[in-house]
């Protein structure tokens, strides 16, 4: 029997739940993992067309409508992996929508197995 393909970003009931708040406040959104910098590698919630995609970022999947992409530098690092979006308690991001909710996404992982890492869909470029 064929593996059915896993997603290789999923969320939270936490998450799902706060990022329908910030939805009702914002409108559309989108994710980006950040690689570092100022805020580390936080996942950073935008509202949509805040955030410009470059050519080379890779669209992992949707979090409750929510597309979510990664730099293709960070996914090579993180490609065996299935990212887990989680909420905890802190400050968010700098610039993440939220920060200042007492509330900060944070990204968890677990690596696929050879079985799981196998049956994955290819990824495909998303327009936006």
């Amino acid at each position: 029997m064929p593996m059915t393909a896993l997603p290789r970003v999923t969320a939270t009931d936490a998450t799902v739940d706060l990022l329908r708040q910030l939805k009702t406040r914002h409108g559309a959104l989108i994710f980006f993992q950040s690689g570092g910098c100022c805020d580390g590698s936080a996942p950073m919630c935008y509202p949509e067309g805040d955030f410009t995609l470059g050519d080379t970022d890779v669209y992992l999947g949707d979090i409750d409508g929510v597309p979510f992409y990664i730099g293709a530098d960070q996914f090579e690092y993180w490609k065996h992996t299935q990212l887990i979006i989680d909420v905890v308690n802190g400050n968010g991001g700098m610039f993440s929508l939220e920060n200042g909710s007492g509330k900060r996404f944070l990204t968890r992982s677990r690596l696929f197995t050879d079985e799981e890492y196998d049956a994955l869909a290819p990824l495909s470029a998303r327009v936006t």
